[in-house]
């Protein structure tokens, strides 16, 4: 079983990381011929950075547009956020003083992380406009997200695993000394949906997380006016025509 699991994490990291580098490296080649951010917009590429640290933080278009949304979205993200932070003391030894700090914040930040995802479930189900737009995958991952989140909380509250072992092989797979997994079926269940998500991340919704960095409607300076806007591959055609 712990050769089996080591296998499939180095798999679904390659694929993970591989198709975020796909991605992002067609979000980056994809040419913007126009100029269309959304008004009122920052005029400097310094407003534009400041824009930017706003939505990513604050999700301040979403809080304009829907306050429960806004709640239940800034809630997930936020304590998905810190969970994610929290998981790091299996990779790092000796583990930080900040890293030590942050634990009981990341520990009950896993129920504001599953309060958000509930919200935004039940957001999908119940609202009329939400759900006649929303696709099987968008349920599927809400509740897949919740699944992992639950089962996070079972091991932490309920089912205690042995943190030591889990530590040991992921430590384990990071120097390629593989290590035995504890045989707890929590955790088995808990690591391979964590996989399944790692695996299709690259090809789901949920890559507007780098996918926000390249909105032309979000990282455009308005200037239309006081310069001409030309995408690269409109930039050769002019100087080809000039030529």
């Amino acid at each position: 079983m712990s050769v089996l699991y080591g296998v499939l994490f180095f798999l679904a990291s390659i694929i993970f990381i591989g198709g975020l580098v796909y991605k992002i490296r067609q979000y980056w080649r994809t040419p913007a011929p126009l100029k269309i951010p959304t008004t009122p917009a920052p005029v400097t590429q310094t407003g534009v950075v400041w824009r930017l640290f706003r939505e990513v933080v604050f999700f301040e278009s979403l809080f304009r547009s829907t306050k429960w949304t806004w709640i239940f979205g800034w809630l997930f993200h936020f304590g998905l956020f810190l969970v994610l932070v929290r998981h790091l003391r299996y990779f790092i030894d000796p583990i930080p003083v900040w890293l030590v700090w942050l634990q009981p914040f990341g520990k009950y930040a896993a129920f504001a992380m599953l309060f958000g995802l509930a919200g935004l479930l039940a957001r999908r189900i119940f609202v009329d406009r939400v759900r006649y737009i929303s696709a099987p995958s968008d349920y599927l991952m809400l509740l897949l997200l919740l699944a992992i989140g639950s089962s996070g909380l079972l091991m932490t509250f309920v089912f205690h695993t042995y943190i030591v072992g889990v530590k040991a092989f992921f430590r384990g797979l990071m120097y390629f000394d593989w290590q035995a997994l504890p045989a707890d079926p929590v955790l088995l269940a808990h690591l391979g949906m964590v996989m399944f998500l790692m695996i299709i991340f690259p090809f789901s919704k949920l890559l507007h997380a780098p996918g926000i960095f390249f909105s032309p409607t979000r990282n455009q300076v308005d200037n239309p006016r006081e310069k001409r806007h030309l995408a690269p591959w409109a930039e050769k055609l002019e100087a080809v025509d000039g030529q």
